[in-house]
């Protein structure tokens, strides 16, 4: 029998009433793959994708040697036949086979070109769009099925896939000893260790697995989009909007609480726009007194006012070329805001003390955590400003409202700190987790990185424990997403404000900064919430 005339029906049998199928002979059992999909989202989420892809992997590895080790015993002439195990595993429901090739002599090689794998097609649906390549099981069945059939050891590599945006998944199987060196940053993967010792062992090969298998894709994205973790639909599609945003030239404002990440996204349209390679330019327009703002803005001669001693440029000319990005433009003066409103029309500056005007190339990227159009109807902001700011308006959900990227958000974080501090944590407790998903994060992604910062500064073992966290953690009332207590604006300021000095070991300057808001501002609102000694 050729391999492309087996069909399902000559291999697949079950009784009427259910409870015992066979395949090849042997029992086997019936998974839907959303709930696979759910097994390898819940192993990722609680153990990490480390440890979860040497489970994975492993099982594959079982999977595809018991295979063989049926096809050895009940059906040997098959065993040989190099298109008969790919052939299995299309009737097996795991995958597509677009194209096979196998090759025996002088050495063992085979390049396998997968479609429609039921494994990068839930990564996609739990995860979205992957960083690596996600078909483990299958690599796992390949190197398990070729290792029984030689009777050696044979791995297999997934090069490309389509998790990542490959239009095909393509994977290659060698021997070990064909594959060298290229090898060993993927054995931990198939080795039966415990899950703590591949958590440890692993995590420092991660990084360098990682570059290897990111090959070229079909979604091309800039290293700085990718750093913008998200696995809510909610965040995705404003990091989508915001890709497709930068592509022309119009002015944008993004909107949304203080800590939601709102310049990571401005740095974002910055580096996927026609911009890139020119300069990205940031000012708080909160932290600049109305005095200095103009001079900031567009520059001043020398002799201008007291103390301007030599020409200077400005931030409008300083990005020329490129970006400049206003936080917080909420908080502009009315004067302010006639002259950017001037500046946006004319496209060109005058430094303070000149005569004459200067033209520039910039794109304006506006933040705000205030509604602007509130700000309009009261008066307090300029209607044509606004809407020649407001081309675009792109609104960041508040970290309560996308719990799916607590966790996600969590481990970037804690693989940063750790490698930037030295210190070799490894995860979270349960405890950590189910009191970090229940929290309600007033202060947004902002606090969540420094709470995460706190706890690896706290923490002396490999896993981040509940009295390694900020204080605010266990006195904030936490609750779940169907019944939690609504608090009042000043009571959320309040606690961020002593989160983020908790956080920075009542280091006032830093936490302003962090807050965004101006050290004035900061010395005010500790003193009426009665917080100056937090530390």
């Amino acid at each position: 029998m050729k391999a492309s005339e087996l069909n399902l029906e000559d291999v697949f049998s079950f009784g009427p009433q259910g409870g015992h199928m066979q395949f090849m002979g042997r029992r086997v059992l019936l998974f839907d793959a959303l709930a696979m999909g759910l097994l390898r989202k819940e192993l990722i989420d609680n153990i990490g994708s480390v440890a979860a892809r040497n489970i994975l992997t492993r099982m594959g590895y079982a999977h595809g040697w018991a295979t063989a080790d049926n096809l050895d015993n009940e059906y040997c002439d098959l065993l040989q036949r190099p298109d008969f195990g790919p052939r299995l595993h299309q009737l097996q429901g795991l995958v597509n086979i677009a194209k096979c090739d196998w090759t025996f002599e002088p050495k063992f090689r085979g390049k396998i070109y997968w479609e429609d794998s039921y494994e990068a097609e839930q990564q996609l649906l739990q995860f979205g769009v992957a960083h690596e390549p996600a078909c483990w099981m299958l690599t796992g069945y390949v190197s398990g099925y070729c290792s029984r059939m030689l009777r050696e050891e044979v791995y297999c590599i997934e090069k490309r896939c389509s998790a990542i945006g490959d239009p095909v998944c393509e994977a290659e199987a060698r021997t070990k000893a064909d594959w060298g060196d290229e090898i060993e940053p993927y054995l931990p993967y198939f080795q039966a260790e415990t899950i703590e010792n591949v958590l440890h062992e692993v995590t420092a090969k991660l990084a360098k697995v990682e570059k290897q298998s990111i090959l070229t894709s079909q979604f091309t994205e800039s290293s700085f989009g990718k750093d913008i973790v998200a696995r809510s639909s909610l965040m995705r599609k404003t990091k989508e909007l915001a890709i497709r945003i930068a592509k022309v030239e119009s002015t944008v404002i993004i909107s949304g609480e203080s800590g939601v990440g709102k310049e990571k996204i401005a740095r974002l349209i910055h580096h996927e726009s026609a911009r890139t390679l020119r300069s990205f330019v940031a000012i708080n327009c909160s932290a600049v007194t109305e005095t200095l703002l103009e001079s900031e803005f567009f520059g001043h001669a020398k002799g201008a006012f007291t103390g301007a001693n030599k020409d200077r440029m400005g931030l409008f000319e300083a990005a020329s070329g490129g970006t400049l990005f206003l936080d917080e433009i909420g908080e502009l003066s009315a004067s302010m805001q006639a002259k950017l409103l001037r500046v946006l029309q004319e496209k060109e500056i005058r430094r303070v003390g000149e005569n004459k005007s200067r033209s520039i190339d910039v794109r304006i990227v506006a933040a705000t955590n205030r509604n602007l159009v509130e700000e309009v109807a009261s008066g307090n902001f300029r209607e044509d400003l606004y809407y020649r700011l407001c081309v675009f308006e792109l609104e960041i959900p508040p970290l309560r409202q996308r719990p799916e990227d607590i966790l996600l958000l969590s481990r970037h974080f804690l693989k940063h700190i750790s490698e930037k501090m030295g210190k070799d944590i490894i995860g979270f407790t349960p405890e950590v987790i189910e009191l970090l998903l229940q929290f309600r994060w007033p202060g947004n992604v902002r606090q969540l990185e420094n709470t995460i910062e706190h706890a690896v500064v706290m923490c002396q073992r490999k896993r981040i424990k509940v009295e390694d966290l900020p204080r605010i953690m266990s006195t904030v009332e936490c609750s779940s997403s169907q019944n939690f207590t609504i608090k009042k604006i000043d009571e959320l300021e309040k606690e961020h404000i002593i989160s983020a000095l908790i956080t920075l070991k009542g280091n006032k300057a830093e936490a302003a900064k962090s807050l965004g808001i101006s050290l004035s501002s900061l010395y005010q609102k500790v003193k009426r919430y009665g917080c100056q000694d937090v530390r």
